[in-house]
């Protein structure tokens, strides 16, 4: 049995002010730092200090020191894995897409915008599980639902989701309609460990509205992760605050025996159905 790994208090850390680089890359000044910390700064005229705080923070990493520089053996650990599991990986992924084209009309793949390291928009790729031209309306009225109740918050395709192709809610529930994402971690958009990767729109409003929340960004997204497997689904602000949390904690202690762990939890559930563990 894998041990649970402890939810420690974040660790202090500086005011971070961002900016918007010419690329879309968010560029990341801590007013703790002092003003002679950086070998340029030291015994500079005042009247430099400025110009070189920007020069610091155009050549510094954003976000977490842990994290500024990605370590070398994360994308190893994607490519070794992927290798591993191709065999197996591969002939499913046909009966997948076989499937949904035998069941329903329209493409079997879905794409959508998601934002990924340091802000940059990619193409996600997903196995689509709902019939087309699907509104949004039932899961908008399900979710306001169990916020009014003050009921947990289920995935409604776990209690049968009208708008869910035939065996949709299978698909969703062994999370077999993500394997595409796969494709995603070979063209380095993705990871398999690391944060959701969400909606642009919901990012611009939760950056908005939570604190640190864009620091997240500072390693591609992943197709499990500490959040997904320690925080059950949830869809509200408070959830949003918390999983967060898990974020930021994953980043402070990436390590490659981290990864391994969550990659094994995340089979785990999937293959026999263990509950996610909070803290």
């Amino acid at each position: 049995m894998i041990p649970a790994l402890k939810l420690h208090p974040m660790r202090k850390r500086p005011t971070v002010s961002q900016r918007r680089g010419p690329q879309g890359k968010v560029a990341t000044r801590h007013s703790s730092g002092s003003e002679g910390s950086h070998p340029r700064a030291r015994n500079a005229p005042k009247g430099q200090v400025a110009a070189t705080r920007a020069e610091q923070a155009a050549e510094a990493p954003t976000g977490v020191t842990a994290t500024a520089r990605l370590a070398g053996w994360k994308r190893c650990l994607d490519i070794i894995c992927i290798a591993l599991s191709l065999p197996l990986v591969l002939p499913l992924m046909v009966l997948v897409l076989l499937w949904i084209k035998l069941v329903s009309r329209g493409p079997g793949l879905l794409r959508q915008m998601r934002i990924g390291r340091h802000g940059k928009p990619f193409v996600l790729y997903k196995f689509r599980s709902m019939r087309l031209n699907s509104s949004t309306q039932l899961h908008e009225a399900y979710v306001r639902g169990l916020v009014e109740a003050d009921r947990p918050l289920v995935k409604l395709e776990l209690v049968c989701d009208s708008r869910l192709i035939a065996g949709g809610c299978m698909l969703r529930a062994a999370g077999l309609d993500e394997l595409p994402q796969l494709w995603n971690i070979l063209r380095g958009e993705m990871s398999l460990v690391g944060p959701r990767p969400e909606r642009p729109e919901l990012v611009e409003k939760l950056e908005k509205m939570i604190p640190y929340y864009r620091e997240r960004e500072n390693i591609p997204p992943g197709l499990t992760g500490w959040a997904q497997i320690r925080y059950p689904y949830g869809a509200t602000m408070e959830d949003s605050r918390a999983k967060l949390e898990f974020d930021l904690y994953y980043l402070q202690n990436l390590s490659i025996v981290l990864d391994i762990r969550i990659i094994l939890r995340t089979l785990r559930i999937v293959l026999f159905g263990m509950e996610r563990q909070i803290r």
